[in-house]
């Protein structure tokens, strides 16, 4: 079953495959034709299509996709171009600018960050409109968990960037010593100033690939 388009339908196959996941996926397929769910159907695993598994380099752990209209695309972090930046990533822009003097652009869309190698994977990759965490425990964590196990066993180190306590929850699925871990506070308004504002992951990120003779992320959008 091909449901990316990429390598990772067959790093996946088990997965696809497996009759648990089927129906599963078809009762979120489902949904939509019943109530607004976000992203758009197609846009549901657009981390993968746009970071295929042979580019990984980096790993940015989201909880759930926005959940106001038309915010999310797929990506954790991210929003339409068309879309108001939200606070979180305005506070992402405000460290890369400390970290790397990268100025910040007046839109969300991190689809050149995913190009680049960087994989904005979300816990979980639906949403019901305006009910955060509204697919929370029915039946994503365990791909998403999935996906993170096997980024683990690959041999070419990958950074994981665990923000905030959920996602420095998954730091235990990554027991692999050639991956680098880079953690710190979560972005949002309430707890960047704990931590989160002069982390540096940018730079970390990049001395950590260079020092592995690999090519450094492009972090300009």
């Amino acid at each position: 079953m091909n449901i990316i388009g990429n390598d990772w339908d067959n790093v996946l196959k088990v997965v696809w495959n497996s009759p648990n996941f089927n129906k599963f996926y078809n009762y979120i397929l489902s949904l939509y034709d019943k109530e607004t769910i976000y992203p758009p159907k197609e846009y549901i695993f657009n981390a993968l299509k746009l970071t295929p598994y042979k580019n990984v380099k980096v790993v940015i752990v989201g909880q759930d996709p926005y959940h106001g209209e038309n915010e999310a695309m797929g990506l954790s972090f991210s929003v339409d171009k068309s879309v108001k930046i939200p606070p979180s990533l305005k506070n992402i822009y405000k460290e890369l600018y400390d970290d790397l003097q990268i100025p910040a652009v007046n839109h969300g869309d991190l689809t050149k960050w995913a190009k680049e190698g960087v994989l904005l994977l979300n816990s979980v990759l639906t949403v019901k409109k305006d009910l955060p965490a509204s697919h929370k425990n029915i039946g994503w964590e365990p791909l998403t968990d999935y996906i993170i196990k096997i980024l683990n066993a690959k041999e070419t180190p990958i950074v994981f960037i665990l923000w905030g306590n959920f996602a420095k929850s998954k730091a235990k699925l990554i027991t692999n010593n050639k991956h680098l871990i880079i953690t710190s506070a979560h972005p949002s308004p309430f707890s960047c100033r704990y931590g989160f504002f002069g982390s540096k992951p940018f730079s970390k990120t990049n001395e950590f690939l260079k020092k592995n003779n690999l090519q450094p992320i492009d972090w300009r959008l």
